[in-house]
């Protein structure tokens, strides 16, 4: 379901005659006032634009698969959304241990895949079922910022832009400019 955001996207929807009246329609619009519609009673065209007025100008975090398993690794799917320009987080599995400052040092289990394309470039702690331990200082801007205030026992999603990862440098199988997804598994913090 798409959510209307706007008054200038009710404007464009209105203008190519898609409009209901009322709440107790199929999708319910926030922030819409009064008003209520969906892309579902839309014709294919009408629709192809409803799309791109609205999916385009938003990022989209991955889908996670095995997201709150935490005996099975986490796969990360290909995302069609626009790749964000800041850090994007989401617990997936809310810790309820010790929590990651600046200053910490930390313990975990992480997959990291392309924003794109969902290729998994990282297979270290999963397939060695050991954990990784660093402080945050000596990591990627965007992954420090990530799993600060994350707690022990936790699973979260962590999407990270270009330019608070590796920017227009490439490394090992990461490109240059590439948007990266870790999902990480808190085990232990110290510091």
């Amino acid at each position: 379901m798409t959510l209307l955001r706007s008054r200038a996207s009710r404007a464009r929807v209105i203008g190519a005659g898609v409009a209901a009246v009322g709440f107790g329609l199929a999708g319910i619009w926030c922030g819409g006032g009064a008003g209520a519609a969906t892309r579902s009673g839309m014709n294919g065209s009408t629709a192809r634009a409803w799309d791109v007025a609205h999916d385009e100008d938003r990022s989209v975090l991955p889908v996670i698969g095995n997201a709150t398993d935490l005996k099975r690794e986490p796969v990360v799917h290909a995302s069609k959304g626009k790749p964000p320009t800041k850090v994007e987080v989401k617990d997936l599995v809310r810790g309820t241990g010790a929590t990651v400052k600046s200053s910490s040092t930390v313990s975990v289990f992480y997959v990291g895949a392309n924003y794109t394309t969902g290729k998994d470039f990282t297979q270290a702690t999963w397939t060695s079922k050991r954990a990784t331990t660093f402080p945050l200082s000596g990591v990627i801007p965007g992954f420090a910022e990530g799993l600060i205030g994350m707690k022990v026992g936790g699973r979260r999603e962590i999407v990270i832009p270009s330019s608070l990862g590796y920017g227009d440098h490439s490394t090992g199988p990461i490109k240059a400019n590439e948007t990266l997804v870790f999902v990480v598994d808190l085990k232990g913090v110290s510091g």
